[in-house]
């Protein structure tokens, strides 16, 4: 898929080993650089799996239309489909087979906010 960020800063703390740990620690950054690797891999977001460890899942409420996998509880990373229009289902759900590309909103605790 194509990855988008919705910052530079963003993007570099993503893309940067050293930005990266320093924005998350060691082990945090490790996670969110494999997620973000197994994004770029997949051909469609059909393909990351809604069990653990991405976990991938449909965010609610405020957040609707977005996604989140884990990352290291209770952080996420949270994307949203990056294209002129949401492919959807006949029951109204998003066709994951056919987004290809992604926008990065960020990592973060989005519980008990």
């Amino acid at each position: 898929m194509e990855l988008h960020f919705k910052s530079r800063k963003l993007e570099k703390s993503c893309s940067v080993e050293r930005e990266s740990v320093r924005m998350w620690g060691a082990e945090r950054s490790r996670v969110v650089r494999r997620r973000l690797a197994e994004l770029a891999a997949a051909e469609s977001l059909a393909v990351i799996s809604c069990l653990p460890p991405a976990r991938l899942h449909p965010l609610s409420g405020d957040r609707d239309g977005q996604f989140a996998v884990d990352v290291q509880h209770p952080f996420r990373l949270v994307f949203e489909p990056y294209q002129d229009e949401i492919p959807c289902l006949a029951d109204g759900g998003v066709d994951k087979a056919k987004i290809t590309a992604i926008r990065i909103l960020g990592v973060e605790d989005y519980h008990g906010r």
